[in-house]
């Protein structure tokens, strides 16, 4: 076992609800929240914290605690599963096929034969970090990429939660500018520089572990033409007044990892900060956002 789930049982409104409770108390603590529709002609959802097992005293009784300033003492069962380590990410990919987006085909080794002339390959393996092409969000910001750089020129880059890399190695594929790529996770920044090294790219993308925007390298890059965000979008409108200080004026900006009933909110946050809505592109249930500052 390797992790555990505290869920409790409600309504679509009621697990959201639930949701931004546990995101107000909980604040820019580490821990995976998410909703899930379980039968959907009965309106029940689960909403869910992941944790460690040595974390389940401590965030069943805040769990608790959401759930009584929401419900009072009659509030939903607090229940729990345990989940057994798997390697999801190379477990999603077995057998998964070459994805093209825009100009720009996402493929593993095994695959390079369905290259065609013209294709801007990016060739990513099953790994340890979020990224693939496979992904709605992701595919999403590939299309937007090449829509963008399509129609116009910028003069460097930022890929925020850069994953695998495959966003930052898009930008430089196509147009040979300056860009930094940041993760909050040590394991993910190797994993892009990997990922560069075996596409070819040995220079031109500053691979950086920085959680949001608190990192000297961004005094050396900012103000940035385009950033890219892929992340999702609680952090995203977290990350908004940061993004709106690091963007040069005129700049766009790509988002990702969002819900489309979740796009609203965003928007919002974004449009707060003087940053307008251009585009959006849907993909299974998520949007990919073009805004401009």
């Amino acid at each position: 076992m390797s992790q555990i789930r505290l869920f409790v049982t409600t309504t679509e409104t009621g697990a959201s609800q639930v949701l931004d409770a546990l995101s107000a108390v909980l604040g820019e603590e580490p821990y995976a929240l998410a909703t899930m529709e379980i039968d959907e002609k009965a309106n029940r959802w689960e909403a869910s914290v992941y944790l460690e097992p040595e974390e389940e005293d401590a965030l069943r009784a805040i769990f608790g605690d959401a759930l009584k300033g929401l419900y009072g003492d009659d509030h939903p069962a607090i229940e729990k599963e345990e989940i057994e380590e798997i390697d999801w990410i190379a477990k999603s990919l077995e057998g998964l096929k070459p994805v093209r987006a825009g100009r720009f085909l996402v493929h593993g080794s095994h695959d390079r034969d369905h290259r065609r002339a013209g294709d801007i390959a990016i060739e990513i393996e099953a790994g340890q970090a979020f990224g693939t092409g496979h992904h709605g969000t992701t595919s999403g910001c590939l299309e937007m990429i090449d829509t963008v750089l399509k129609a116009e020129r910028p003069l460097n880059a930022l890929d925020l939660g850069t994953g695998t890399g495959v966003l930052a190695m898009a930008v430089r594929k196509l147009c040979p500018i300056p860009v930094l790529a940041t993760d909050i996770d040590p394991v993910a920044v190797r994993v892009a520089k990997d990922n560069a090294r075996a596409n070819g790219i040995v220079s031109g993308i500053d691979f950086v572990t920085a959680p949001g925007f608190h990192h000297a390298a961004f005094a050396d890059y900012a103000p940035f033409d385009l950033i890219i965000a892929n992340i999702l979008a609680r952090p995203l409108m977290k990350l908004a007044p940061g993004v709106k200080r690091n963007l040069a004026p005129g700049g766009a900006v790509i988002l990702s990892g969002i819900l489309a009933e979740q796009r609203w909110k965003v928007l919002s946050a974004y449009r707060t900060q003087g940053i307008s809505h251009e585009r959006t592109y849907w993909r299974n249930g998520w949007v990919t956002l073009l805004l401009r500052g």
